[in-house]
C-alpha cells in the first residue's frame, strides 16, 4: 500500500503536469470577447431605461426582461473578462476538428433566422417558421455530414412544431401573430 499524497496541490505534484499557460493572443481574444459580451448587456441596459416600467399582468412591466437578460450579460461578462486578465478562461478543453469557421453553414442558419424575419408578414407565422426550420435543419445536418436529402420530412417537421405553436398563441392566449387567414387558424 503505498503512502499517501502530501497536501500539494495537483499543479505542483511531479505525476500532474502543469497546465499550458494560453499564449498573448488568447489572453487578447478573451479580453474582447469579455469586454463585448459586457457592452452587449451595457447597450441592452441603455435601451431598457426607455422602455415603460408600468406594471401588467403578473406585476411586472415590459422592461423587466430586458433589464434582467442585460444585467445577466454584464455579470457573464465581468466575470470572463476577470478570468481573462487572471490568466485565461480556466479549464476549457480543445475543441477536437477544424479551427476555422464553417461559413457555408452558418450561412445556411442564418438564411433561415433573416427570411423568417422577412417574410412572417407575408407568408404567414407558420410557413415562415417552417422555412426557417428547414433551413436551419438543412444546414446543420450538412456541417455534420449528415444526409441531406430529407427536405420534405423537414417541412412536414418544421409545419408539425409552427402550427401548434400559432395556434396556442392566437386561440388561448390570444397573442396576435401574422398568419394567412383572418380566421386565426391559418
Amino acid at each position: 500500500m503505498s503512502s499517501p499524497q502530501p497536501n500539494i496541490p495537483l499543479d505542483l505534484r511531479p505525476d500532474h503536469p502543469a497546465p499550458a499557460q494560453p499564449s498573448r493572443k488568447t489572453l487578447l481574444w478573451e479580453t474582447l470577447v469579455s469586454v463585448a459580451i459586457f457592452a452587449v448587456g451595457a447597450a441592452m441596459a441603455l435601451g431598457a431605461i426607455g422602455i415603460p416600467s408600468e406594471a401588467g399582468y403578473g406585476g411586472v412591466g415590459a422592461n423587466f426582461l430586458p433589464w434582467v437578460v442585460s444585467l445577466a450579460l454584464m455579470l457573464c461578462g465581468g466575470v470572463l473578462l476577470w478570468h481573462s486578465r487572471t490568466g485565461g478562461y480556466r479549464d476549457m478543453e480543445d475543441v477536437a476538428g477544424d479551427e476555422h469557421p464553417d461559413w457555408i453553414h452558418f450561412v445556411w442558419v442564418s438564411a433561415g433566422l433573416l427570411l423568417n424575419a422577412a417574410l412572417i408578414e407575408h407568408m404567414g407565422f407558420i410557413l415562415s417558421c417552417a422555412l426557417a426550420y428547414v433551413l436551419a435543419v438543412q444546414g446543420l445536418k450538412r456541417a455534420y455530414g449528415k444526409p441531406h436529402d430529407t427536405w420534405i420530412t423537414d417541412v412536414l417537421t418544421g409545419v408539425a412544431i409552427a402550427a401548434p405553436v400559432y395556434w396556442l398563441f392566437t386561440q388561448f392566449l390570444a397573442i396576435n401573430l401574422p398568419g394567412l387567414t383572418t380566421t386565426g387558424w391559418l
